[in-house]
């Protein structure tokens, strides 16, 4: 009796580590779940917002931040100091980076960057906004963002007031009813 107990116990041992010694081997052969993939280095990137008139720094001016690195894109907005500074370390180097800067009463600001350094520093000089530019206005090779001479401007305003409208020509066909 005490034979056929133990003959029992040991097949029911044996039984049990062949199939743990299977599934030992089977779980390392194949991984689950994902591979680590450490992330990219970053750089440290340093905006100083200005006024372009007096060099004073600007506070609260929106900074916004829009990065495309290989498909991947993403934002983020930061707002100055009162040193008119803006500091952000996690953007990845080697992206592009498109930096905006909107604060009340400038115009808004946008450039396209290529980070490829550890440190970057960019010194943004903002503008007061200036007259709106028109195709249907001669410009003299001036662009958008020239100063207005307000007297020549007014001159030219002037001298096409008083000039006479031309002529309507008369129609070549009479109308009949």
């Amino acid at each position: 009796m005490l034979s056929r107990r133990f003959h029992r116990y040991l097949t029911v041992m044996v039984a049990l580590l062949v199939m743990a010694g299977a599934s030992l081997c089977a779980q390392e052969k194949t991984r689950r779940g994902r591979k680590y993939k450490p992330p990219p280095p970053t750089a440290k990137i340093e905006v100083t917002v200005l006024r372009a008139s007096d060099s004073q720094p600007i506070e609260n001016a929106a900074v916004i931040f829009h990065v495309d690195m290989d498909g991947d894109k993403g934002n983020m907005e930061l707002k100055t100091n009162e040193d008119g500074k803006s500091v952000i370390d996690v953007l990845p180097i080697g992206s592009v980076m498109r930096l905006q800067i909107i604060a009340k009463g400038f115009q808004t600001y946008g450039q396209d960057y290529k980070i490829d350094k550890p440190e970057m520093a960019f010194d943004v000089k903002m503008k007061r906004p200036t007259e709106q530019y028109s195709i249907y206005k001669e410009h003299d090779g001036k662009d958008g963002n020239a100063p207005v001479e307000p007297d020549q401007d007014k001159d030219k305003q002037d001298q096409q007031k008083d000039k006479p409208a031309p002529p309507a020509a008369p129609d070549p066909k009479p109308q009949s009813k």
